[in-house]
């Protein structure tokens, strides 16, 4: 039963996406409007070319920003349970945070985190 089941699933999966894709496709409303081609950011039109390449800097400095983002979506329910979770738990959240610490460190002192 387990292999059929999954296969079962994955068709129903394929089906349903590409049913929803098509049919979207079949009743929506189609536009040759040329502004709809054009990239928007401010409602201006551009000047010169619209591929800017940005400091990788940026991205690198988002992706940690993530990092340390999900750490809270870890420690937040390890906070409501803190009491009956033990001094165990406890430990492993200090090496939880003292990994992220040491990675920040790096991070800090390779200048991923300097803006300019």
């Amino acid at each position: 039963m387990g292999s059929e089941a999954i296969i079962v699933f994955l068709l129903a999966g394929v089906i349903l996406v590409a049913g929803a894709n098509f049919l979207s496709n079949l009743i929506s409303h189609k536009s040759d409007n040329p502004q709809k081609r054009e990239p928007y950011e401010s409602g201006m039109t551009t000047i010169g070319p619209t591929w800017v390449q940005f400091k990788v800097g940026y991205y690198l400095f988002a992706i940690l920003f993530l990092i340390f983002d999900i750490e809270v979506a870890f420690l937040i329910p390890w906070a409501v349970v803190f009491k009956e979770v033990g001094t165990v738990a406890f430990v492993e959240v200090i090496i939880f945070l003292s990994i992220l610490g040491v990675g920040l460190a790096y991070a800090w002192k390779k200048g991923a985190l300097k803006w300019d």
